[in-house]
C-alpha cells in the first residue's frame, strides 16, 4: 500500500520534514518513490513556506491509490485537495482491562489495610490489661529478691 508521509531530516533539535510517497513497510526516513511536498516546523504558521506542496502530483498519486497519513491529510485540507476532519476516539482516555484490574486489586489492598488498622485501634484496650498484669508479677518478683 503506498502512503503519502513525512520523511524526518535536519539535525538534532532541528527537524525538516519531507512530504514523500513510500511504500507502507519502509522505514519512515528510508526509501521513497516520489517527494512530493517539504513541511518546516520551525516557521511561524502564517509563513507561506512552512508547508510546501506539488499538488498536481499529489493528486496523481491518489488517483493510483495513495492514502495520506493523518498529518499530511491535515495539510492537504489546508490546501483545499481532501476535505480533513479531525478524528474522534472517546475510549481514548479510559484505562485499559488489565489497569481496572490492578486498580480493583489495588484499593482491595487499602481496604484490607484500612479493616487492619481499624481492628488494631479496638484491640489495645484489651491487649492493656494483660500487659498491666504481667508487670504486677515482674514488680513481685524484684521486691522478693531484694528482701
Amino acid at each position: 500500500m503506498l502512503k503519502i508521509r513525512l520523511a524526518r531530516g535536519g539535525a538534532k533539535k532541528r527537524p525538516y520534514y519531507s512530504i514523500v510517497v513510500a511504500d507502507s513497510h519502509s522505514p519512515r526516513d528510508g526509501r521513497f518513490i516520489e517527494k512530493v511536498g517539504a513541511y518546516n516546523p520551525l516557521l511561524k504558521k502564517d509563513d507561506p513556506n512552512r508547508v510546501t506542496l506539488k499538488l498536481e502530483r499529489i493528486q496523481d498519486w491518489m488517483k493510483k491509490g495513495a492514502q495520506p497519513t493523518d498529518r499530511v491529510a491535515r495539510f492537504l485540507g489546508q490546501a483545499g485537495v481532501v476535505e480533513w476532519k479531525a478524528g474522534n476516539n472517546p475510549t481514548k482516555g479510559v484505562p485499559g482491562q488489565k489497569a481496572k484490574e490492578r486498580a480493583e486489586e489495588r484499593a482491595q489492598r487499602e481496604a484490607d489495610k484500612a479493616a487492619a488498622l481499624a481492628e488494631a485501634a479496638a484491640a489495645p484496650a484489651v491487649e492493656e490489661a494483660p500487659a498491666a498484669a504481667e508487670e504486677a508479677p515482674a514488680a513481685e518478683a524484684a521486691e522478693s529478691t531484694e528482701a
